[in-house]
C-alpha cells in the first residue's frame, strides 16, 4: 500500500541541505504534481531558480522550513462547485 502524500499541488516547500548544489535560496520550490508510486511519496517540484521540474521524495523535504501542508480535511469540507462542463450549453448539429 502506498503512503499518503503530506503536501498538495501548489504547496511551497524547502529541501533539506545538500540535495541541491545551489545557494540556500535555491532550495525553495512549489509542488506541481504528486507522482504515482508504490513506495515512498514522490513529488514533481519547480524551484524558484530553475526553469524545469525535479522529481523528489517526501523525505527530501525540510518540514521545519516548509509551509504547513494543506490539510486534506479542509479541502474535503469545502463545497464542490459542480462540473465545469455545462451540458445545457452544448449545441448539436442535426
Amino acid at each position: 500500500m502506498a503512503a499518503r502524500p503530506r503536501y498538495a499541488v501548489g504547496d511551497n516547500i524547502v529541501l533539506k541541505d545538500g540535495f541541491v548544489r545551489t545557494q540556500k535560496d535555491g532550495r525553495a520550490g512549489t509542488i506541481t504534481a504528486i507522482l504515482p508510486t508504490d513506495s515512498s511519496v514522490q513529488y514533481r517540484v519547480r524551484f524558484e531558480t530553475e526553469n524545469f521540474d525535479r522529481r523528489i521524495v517526501e523525505s527530501d523535504i525540510d518540514v521545519s522550513h516548509s509551509a504547513a501542508p494543506t490539510l486534506k480535511e479542509e479541502a474535503a469540507s469545502t463545497p464542490q462547485s459542480g462540473s465545469w462542463l455545462k451540458t445545457s450549453s452544448i449545441r448539436v448539429r442535426k
